[in-house]
């Protein structure tokens, strides 16, 4: 991969020849975190290519008796196309020759009949394997896309949405054409090859070997291009996933982008990435045109030999080396040549393909590290109590978040939790809600530890309003419904009442029926939080409830009537609240301030202001309009 030095673009216009002269951060980021690590990954997880194939294997099993019946229209398509030549043969050496135009007649007719035969074989083949492959492709996508609903929160914030993205459509389509196309060539190719070369040495041993005698040659070129096509086609698919990955960073963050002015900046980066784009796609062509050149060449030298050696025979009458024998021995040797130049040309596409492959078996590889119990302890009696145990955490293990917690939270608690940004406040519910597993410690609802709760209960045990909530392509009501055919309208509009979502939504051209985008971007993003709260509402009404700064984005009014509707849901519910803004607290049965991963006050807004420690601190300071904690 391309190793960027450090240094500052040039600002006028960008010629190729100063490309590879241009730094960029944000591509140093990319090809380090994205490609670089992909790589590395690679080295450790190499898989071989019969690894790879019994992959595949296992969605084309199901369909074994099909391929058989593939397999028996290949070996007739294939015998009629050895017929071909040996009635040429016969022609000559028999009609021709002694001059039968009857016998001539009667052997081209069956010419004919052996040539619609190849099509027709060759036709029902080619569907019937096509079909086959597209058919298994569609059970690979759907266990993939599975296997990545599967995966947790920190595979998510590790990988980037581009190679997620490649992996469910570049590699899965050139699967596709693997096939569909390249290995009905193959096989079929193969087949004619293998049956060529025995009928050759039946017809004539003496001509066949000097026929073949380009083919080690050939093997041994193949071989060696085959590497240099497999690295390239590697390159060019991680390249490929760090295009995505930007692009999909740099459209989402467009708004960013102009705000600062980096369009020049972000069109410079992008010239480099669809530089090496070119360059890596460039190689992978030119060595493939190498390769077929190559090949081409081999094969004009092979006809020349079959000619010569041949002739030779003929002249020198060799046993059974007639001029029929000759022309059948030019026509089979050219067919020879054929399935040789026909693999050459689906050469790349099958490294590709492979290549494609072993990233999606690294994919599948992957294993959430937050997996579901074995046994699940059911949870019959539900108490909405929650314990933090000695709760140690960290993103990266070697720098925790969180040290040491231990807490207690009583049924129907309200409890809150402040403090400065990057003190574990979201850290701390988002191990509640089983996001990420605690590297010491344990955390318990209903006195049962959450990681012998399956995932269905906590979810309905514990229910999180996040900071940033997201609204999916669809209706208002089919993102409160969460797409449930079973939730009414009417649960709906008291769910709204209670979150004050009610007022905006029926203000809404079709109120429930309004269309959202995706994303929700046409709502606001105070709008899309009390979406997100009524949703938990609706869904969740027995639940521990959870809001993330769920009130951030919400004007003052608008929080006035939320925290009177969460006096009535709150009320005798265990909750947990984490905000800025102190205002939204004081009312909570408990306060807990966070400093550097550790709790440092815990006790009412009376308490605490008494105390005179930190949450005094941060509250006067806010109220005086010094801070906006």
């Amino acid at each position: 991969m391309p190793t960027w030095s450090s240094g500052k673009p040039n600002r006028k216009a960008i010629s190729l020849s100063n490309l590879t002269n241009l730094k960029s951060h944000a591509l140093t980021a990319i090809y380090t975190t994205d490609t670089d690590k992909e790589k590395n990954a690679e080295e450790l997880h190499q898989f071989s290519d019969r690894y790879l194939i019994r992959m595949l294997w296992r969605y084309l099993k199901p369909y074994s008796w099909q391929l058989v019946g593939v397999v028996l229209l290949l070996f007739g398509e294939s015998a009629l196309q050895l017929l071909l030549p040996y009635l040429i043969k016969l022609a000559v050496d028999g009609p021709i020759m002694s001059g039968n135009l009857n016998g001539v007649i009667r052997i081209g007719a069956g010419f004919v009949v052996a040539t619609a035969g190849v099509f027709i074989l060759r036709y029902a083949y080619l569907y019937w394997l096509a079909t086959i492959g597209q058919t298994a492709l569609v059970r690979l996508r759907q266990d993939m896309f599975e296997h990545i609903l599967r995966q947790d929160m920190a595979y998510f914030s590790k990988t980037p949405v581009g190679r997620v993205v490649a992996r469910m459509s570049n590699d899965v389509e050139a699967l596709t054409e693997l096939l569909s196309t390249s290995v009905v060539i193959l096989v079929a190719n193969s087949v004619t090859l293998v049956g060529i070369i025995i009928v050759m040495l039946w017809l004539n041993w003496r001509l066949a070997l000097i026929s073949l005698a380009v083919l080690p040659v050939m093997g041994i070129l193949t071989v060696y291009f085959r590497g240099r096509i497999r690295a390239a086609a590697n390159r060019f698919h991680r390249i490929m996933a760090a295009y995505l990955a930007y692009l999909n960073e740099q459209f989402n963050g467009m708004l960013v982008v102009q705000l600062f002015n980096r369009q020049r900046r972000t069109r410079e980066d992008f010239q480099i990435i669809n530089q090496d784009y070119f360059d890596t796609h460039t190689d992978m062509r030119n060595t493939y045109t190498y390769y077929a050149s190559v090949l081409q060449v081999l094969t004009t030298l092979g006809l020349a030999l079959v000619l010569w050696g041949g002739g030779q025979g003929v002249l020198a009458q060799w046993p059974g080396v007639t001029i029929g024998i000759l022309l059948a021995f030019i026509e089979y040797t050219r067919q020879s040549f054929e399935p040789i130049l026909n693999l050459a040309e689906q050469f790349t596409q099958i490294q590709t393909a492979l290549s494609a492959g072993e990233r999606i078996a690294q994919m599948l590889e992957v294993q959430p590290q937050v997996q579901p119990p074995a046994h699940p302890t059911p949870v019959t009696d539900f108490v909405q109590s929650v314990e933090f145990e000695g709760v140690t955490f960290g993103y990266d293990p070697e720098h925790p978040i969180l040290n040491d917690i231990t807490l207690n939270i009583t049924p129907g608690q309200r409890v809150a939790i402040v403090g400065a940004t990057g003190t574990g406040k979201s850290t701390l519910v988002k191990l509640l809600a089983r996001f990420y597993d605690v590297d010491r410690g344990s955390i318990r609802v209903a006195g049962v530890d959450i990681r012998q709760l399956s995932t269905a209960d906590l979810r309905r045990l514990v229910s999180v309003v996040p900071q940033d909530p997201y609204c999916f392509t669809g209706t208002i009501a089919d993102n409160l419904r969460m797409f449930r055919d079973d939730i009414t309208l009417e649960q709906m509009q008291v769910a709204a009442a209670t979150s004050a979502a009610q007022d905006f939504i029926e203000r809404l051209p079709n109120g429930y029926n309004f269309q959202l985008l995706s994303g929700g971007t046409n709502l606001s993003q105070g709008q899309r939080q009390l979406l997100a709260l009524t949703r938990a509402i609706l869904h969740s009404p027995e639940s521990i409830l959870i809001l993330d700064e769920a009130t951030s984005s919400i004007d003052t009014e608008t929080e006035t009537l939320i925290q009177a509707g969460l006096t009535k849901i709150l009320a005798g519910r265990t909750s947990i609240i984490i905000a800025h803004r102190l205002s939204t607290v004081r009312d909570a049965d408990r306060i807990l301030v966070m400093r550097e991963g550790h709790i440092v006050e815990d006790g009412t807004h009376e308490q605490l202001l008494a105390l005179g420690g930190r949450y005094a601190n941060l509250y006067y300071r806010q109220f005086s309009g010094k801070d906006d904690l």
